[in-house]
């Protein structure tokens, strides 16, 4: 197969990929893609979704010990760890099959192997099978990125874990410490403490979640102590001295000085770096800055026909924001006039108990950028359906301008806004005013019902509280 030529190559099959190669298909192109590892990518096979099937199991084993509160009785309910993996790892397993009949579906040629631009327009690809050398009008990288791993934190899969040796735990923790409280950092310390670990949460930042509104950071915080885990902020790790067959005793300094702790375990989860080594984008004349491809708002490198989307070509680091940039980049490569993506209107989900998600900008943030705001806050006790699904911890609240009524931001925490959000979203996309949202009329009884309250609340409208 040497020599083949493509209109489009794409290097990754993770959820920005796969997807701008079926939509470059779609569009009459002759497209193949390269994947190192697992079709899917990291979001499909080691990320969102085997992480929500964890969480999931993690949901219905905290309802179980709920169930006196619902008429029900529910005896000696325990868990199987090795069975709760295996069912995440069936679902990850399921989809990436998924994405390989999609493949075949829209007649994208598939190469497993590893890739390297020797120079424009060529993709040299070593597979088991030798090297192969492809010839592209455009090729398009979307290669994700993987954990960060800080100078003396480093994993090593036994006490030391990155998100990787989460989702496939040895044991079960006893004391355990998750290093960061963003979205991975949570979501595992949210999974291991319902199963019954010993949890501490580490942030370096003044809060836990830290790019989340304040308030929405401060309800959750107090959610999480409630639960039993021990949120130290304004703390940073600055050792671990790890003792095998034992565990790691962790040296944490913060404004008063350093202390050390002892745990089982530790759950890096510092962020992540780009994969931008071995691909010779250097040169190219790719531009990186700090592991990640500059790009402009249609993901153009500066390089002709040299594109980059999702994780590799910086924040937000969400697969959705890459799925998006790969439809756009493959209408631009056929020739259409796609918008560029607005970061602003991309929500950010975490799936921890409670759930978070917001879309725009916090509070703070408006006000930062001089906004005169008005804003608004419904709570979950006082919504009907929230109240008899046991789940009235939570708030939703919108942040207005105050002079033209544009939703500057919407930010949640409880059950299932993960799901709510996008209302707003769509909001934020068709430039809706609050006349518009209070004009809506929203299912009586639902959740949603809190979201208009939340708008009407901004305004002294609020009916319910």
């Amino acid at each position: 197969m040497a020599g083949q030529s493509f209109d489009v190559v794409v290097i990754g099959a993770g959820p920005g990929g796969y997807v701008a190669a079926i939509r470059a298909s779609q569009l009459g192109q002759k497209v193949a893609i390269i994947e190192r590892e697992n079709l899917g990518g990291i979001c499909l096979n080691w990320g969102c979704i085997p992480t929500k099937a964890l969480l999931r199991s993690a949901e219905v084993f905290h309802l179980m010990h709920r169930a006196k509160e619902f008429g029900l009785s529910v005896q000696g309910a325990s868990y199987d760890l090795d069975a709760v993996v295996a069912r995440s790892r069936g679902v990850a397993k399921q989809l990436s099959g998924g994405i390989g009949h999609l493949m075949k579906k829209n007649k994208v040629t598939v190469f497993m192997g590893t890739a390297t631009l020797p120079k424009a327009g060529v993709v040299s690809v070593k597979t088991d099978k030798g090297v192969e050398e492809l010839t592209a009008k455009a090729i398009i990288l979307a290669t994700g990125a993987r954990a960060r791993e800080l100078p003396g934190l480093e994993a090593d899969g036994d006490l030391v874990w990155t998100y990787r040796h989460a989702l496939q735990p040895k044991r079960m923790p006893k004391k355990l410490l998750v290093i960061g409280s963003g979205a991975i950092g949570i979501e595992f310390a949210s999974f291991f403490n319902t199963l019954g670990a010993d949890v501490t949460v580490c942030e370096v930042m003044d809060r836990v979640l830290p790019v989340e509104d304040a308030e929405i950071s401060a309800f959750a915080k107090k959610a999480f102590v409630k639960q039993g885990m021990k949120i130290l902020e304004k703390t940073t790790v600055k050792k671990l001295d790890r003792k095998p067959g034992v565990g790691v005793t962790a040296h944490l300094e913060d404004a008063k000085g350093t202390t050390t702790a002892e745990f089982d375990t530790v759950i890096s989860a510092v962020g992540i770096v780009g994969n931008v080594e071995g691909l010779g984008l250097e040169a190219l004349g790719v531009k990186i800055d700090r592991t990640h491809v500059v790009t402009d708002e249609f993901c153009r490198t500066g390089v002709p026909g040299l594109y980059a989307i999702g994780d590799i070509a910086g924040a937000p680091w969400l697969a959705h924001k890459a799925s998006h940039e790969g439809v756009m980049v493959a209408e631009l490569i056929a020739g259409g006039h796609p918008h560029p993506i607005k970061p602003g209107s991309i929500a950010g989900c975490t799936y921890c108990h409670p759930q978070v998600a917001s879309v725009g900008m916090t509070e703070a943030k408006a006000k930062e950028a001089g906004y005169e705001v008005k804003v608004g806050r419904f709570p979950f006790i006082g919504n009907g359906k929230a109240i008899a699904m046991g789940e009235a911890e939570g708030m939703v609240k919108t942040v207005f301008d105050a002079k033209t009524g544009e939703l500057l931001g919407a930010h949640m925490v409880g059950a299932e806004v993960t799901e709510m959000i996008q209302g707003y979203v769509i909001g934020r996309s068709l430039e809706t005013t609050e006349e518009d949202l209070m004009n809506t009329v929203f299912p009586h009884p639902t959740m949603s019902e809190m979201m208009h309250e939340a708008v009407l609340d901004a305004y002294g409208r609020a009916l319910h509280i």
